[in-house]
């Protein structure tokens, strides 16, 4: 800290005070003093289990998951949200939304996700919404948005194809035009949730002879059990469905559900209003995730089936160090939105650095358990911390290549933050 006599002389030289301060001020306490009390009762008993074991919850797949606990747990958390006006904390109110500031949706997603509560909405309040608003009809906005803003109406994202993962643009799913219809064959990969979805919006090819990034147009299939639209689950190796295969043969839409300009699709589903872009989530589960383990290292079981090592326990001290630069990296993200900067590499840096320090915590983990870390059975009594490491070791695998893999992140890096040559 930097002492009286020194600050009065920065004072006395009109030098500019340039520490870190990361109290909140009176109006932002104020209002995470409003957001915790509210969660008190307001975050089902279901999710504080869950998080108090880990475990993340997947609020639309609750909804639709036919298991009555899951189901009325993502119920009365959208109700208590609705009670306050807090379902889509980023949306603009005379949408329907909080109307939040930037910095008021990062004390919002901090205070939520420390008190282990899934986000709501889905990919429709996250990504559709504001896209509409921006890019939509009237009629469009009138059509789509209040099923998204009531939480009735999920809808899954078509991006990802076999051949165009991380280099979205080369996308080969064609749309061509037949008459006052669009027809749509291809395929998309990974599709979150389709198998409980409603609707799918999808980037689709209108110009094969365009530019890469150009040709492209945002769609919007209002029903997503439309005739020739087929959906294949992905089974992960943890035994979890979650992703899905999406087929489209001859796939007709009304021409009008194009969002946006025809083959500038590219540009509207790159699409961002004032996002709390932090990611201060990852930076709470990792946090999280050590004092479960260090939990369970002093329980009896684990003081029985564990050894730490001076080295081991010297990872886990780096793990809660890099848990804390991560809580850095989001406020520093923060920072920059609440004085209306756009983060761009910084979100690079933040995304890579945190995906990778969530497979280092559960790489830590099964480090201390040595062999106990194969048991896979979370009700098998040997299993260490109900083998919830030994599953995310398996399951946090591909946090380093969704939304962006670190090879992708390290050249946003090099080029837009360093700027390096592209090759």
């Amino acid at each position: 800290m930097m002492g009286a006599t020194t600050r009065r002389a920065r004072r006395r030289s009109g030098r500019q005070d340039t520490r870190m301060d990361w109290a909140d001020t009176p109006e932002q306490a104020a209002f995470r003093a409003e957001v915790r009390e509210a969660f008190v009762d307001g975050i089902p008993a279901y999710y504080r289990e869950r998080a108090a074991r880990g475990l993340d919850s997947d609020w639309g797949q609750d909804r639709r998951s036919g298991d009555a606990e899951r189901e009325n747990a993502a119920n009365s958390w959208t109700d208590a949200l609705f009670e306050h006006g807090w379902f889509a904390p980023h949306l603009p109110k005379e949408y329907g939304g909080a109307g939040m500031s930037p910095m008021e949706q990062f004390i919002f997603t901090q205070e939520r996700a420390a008190a282990g509560a899934p986000q709501v909405g889905a990919n429709g309040l996250a990504l559709l919404a504001p896209t509409l608003i921006v890019h939509g009809t009237d009629e469009q906005k009138a059509q789509y948005l209040p099923g998204i803003l009531n939480g009735e109406k999920l809808w899954a994202q078509g991006y990802s194809e076999p051949g165009a993962g991380s280099d979205l643009a080369g996308l080969q799913t064609r749309a061509t035009r037949d008459g006052d219809e669009w027809v749509i064959n291809g395929q998309k990969i990974w599709t979150s949730s389709a198998h409980v979805a409603d609707s799918i919006f999808a980037l689709v090819r209108t110009d094969p002879n365009a530019p890469k990034h150009r040709g492209i147009s945002f769609v919007l299939i209002e029903d997503i059990h439309t005739p020739g639209l087929s959906i294949r689950p992905l089974v992960n190796m943890g035994w979890e469905h979650g992703f899905n295969e999406t087929f489209f043969e001859d796939v007709r839409i009304p021409a009008e559900n194009v969002l946006g300009e025809v083959n500038r699709g590219w540009y509207v589903g790159m699409t961002l209003l004032d996002f709390e872009r932090s990611n201060i989530a990852g930076a709470i589960s990792a946090k999280r995730r050590l004092d479960i383990l260090q939990e369970f290292l002093h329980s009896e079981q684990g003081k029985a089936t564990t050894r730490v090592s001076p080295v081991t326990r010297t990872e886990i001290a780096d793990r809660y160090i890099e848990s804390d630069v991560g809580f850095n990296f989001s406020f520093r993200i923060i920072s920059m939105q609440d004085r209306g900067l756009i983060p761009n590499y910084e979100a690079s840096m933040t995304k890579l650095f945190l995906s990778e320090v969530t497979q280092d915590v559960a790489r830590t983990a099964v480090h201390c358990f040595g062999l106990y870390a194969n048991l896979w059975d979370e009700d098998d009594e040997r299993s260490p911390a109900r083998a919830f490491f030994t599953r995310r070791y398996v399951l946090d695998i591909p946090g380093t290549i969704a939304a962006g893999s670190s090879e992708i992140q390290r050249n946003i890096i090099a080029t837009r933050g360093l700027g390096l040559p592209r090759s």
